[in-house]
């Protein structure tokens, strides 16, 4: 167990009004976790403390060489008052995994876990309980040491910070439109694309403003050196629903590992569904939507959960998934992911733990 040190803020911020919307990532909770990493030491000083500015020196690594990286999960509460997390193990697992890529120390597993659920239960009172919101967990670790040049840093600190979320897109669960980029690239084999960094989402800034003014939500990436196989959304895994099977870009180096990507592969072959991890082309997407194969498309990820998508969009043609609507597999993993997340759908597959 993760000895943590608490100093509860003096001055608490009024909870968010029933009516606020809780635009996502715009509020913050009173309390922060910090721990410190030094080479020699390791990690140590686990606190949490009263939300804060972030004091570092000009010179701090992670403003001139982007070591960092950060994860985002979600607490909620049950009907019953119980505090859940879903799957914070995977996120622990996926820390050290972008930490290895980016010389970044390792943190026990365990550790990162008591962290979560130490913060969560300081700021339990934040936890939102209207539907489709929820508490949104950011862990992130910056590089701190006061240098100016190219190595890994030998200080770090690992911060959470909590923000009351509804959901993440404005449509909700309504579908969403995603424009296929053709022109940059977010990441190829090799780089950082499975990462969870800044770095890969800076490089899709460009791409996503384009897309904005065009009327679309996000970004759907092709792969970086044919420009022709599909990889992900910006926010999102992506997946296809061709003449009954459920079809997934592989796992590939560049395509982050999403926690609700895995989930819903396990769910899919628990109910009979056919599950491919492979390469998907454009032309085949547009084969499949123009003969009628293409039944469904949906995105996932921590913060929108399941997205639906009702239109693809590849340089001049627009591409219309069925009627634009809600695909009957997409709304029931939907209700079965949030389900077990608020605790209405009984767990068996251990991916529910409750903060106490």
């Amino acid at each position: 167990m993760l000895e943590i040190k608490i100093e509860k803020t003096t001055s608490p911020k009024p909870l968010p009004a029933a009516d606020n919307p809780l635009k996502f990532g715009t509020i913050f909770t009173d309390h922060m976790f910090i721990m410190n990493y030094e080479t020699g030491k390791g990690w140590h000083n686990a606190r949490i403390v009263p939300y804060q500015p972030i004091v570092l020196e000009p010179s701090a690594m992670v403003f001139h060489y982007g070591q960092e990286m950060f994860e985002g999960l979600k607490a909620y509460k049950a009907a019953d008052g119980r505090v859940l997390l879903f799957r914070p193990d995977m996120n622990a697992k996926r820390t050290n995994h972008t930490n290895e890529r980016l010389c970044i120390p390792q943190i026990p597993e365990e550790d990162f876990v008591d962290a979560v659920k130490a913060i969560v239960k300081i700021d339990e009172a934040w936890i939102p309980t209207k539907p489709d919101t929820s508490l949104y967990i950011r862990p992130f670790i910056i590089a701190t040491d006061p240098f100016l040049g190219v190595r890994p840093s030998d200080t770090y600190q690992f911060i959470i910070i909590l923000s009351p979320v509804g959901p993440y897109y404005p449509e909700g669960l309504d579908p969403v439109k995603i424009w296929i980029e053709d022109d940059y690239v977010r990441a190829i084999r090799g780089g950082i694309g499975e990462a969870k960094t800044g770095g890969n989402y800076v490089a899709s800034m460009a791409a996503q403003l384009k897309a904005h003014e065009e009327g679309y939500s996000q970004v759907l990436w092709l792969d970086g050196v044919e420009r022709e196989y599909i990889e992900e959304v910006g926010a999102m895994n992506i997946f296809f629903k061709i003449n009954g099977t459920v079809i997934t870009p592989m796992l590939n180096g560049s395509i982050l590992p999403g926690i609700t990507r895995n989930s819903v592969i396990a769910l899919c072959k628990e109910w009979g569904i056919p599950v491919e991890e492979r390469r998907v082309s454009v032309g085949e997407l547009y084969e499949a939507a123009k003969n009628g194969a293409m039944e469904e498309v949906f995105g996932t990820g921590t913060a929108a959960v399941i997205s639906p998508v009702s239109h693809l969009r590849f340089k001049d043609h627009v591409l219309q998934v069925k009627d634009g609507g809600i695909g009957e597999l997409s709304q029931k993993l939907y209700d079965t992911v949030s389900g077990l997340q608020r605790g209405q759908i009984a767990d068996t597959r251990d991916w529910v733990v409750e903060v106490k």
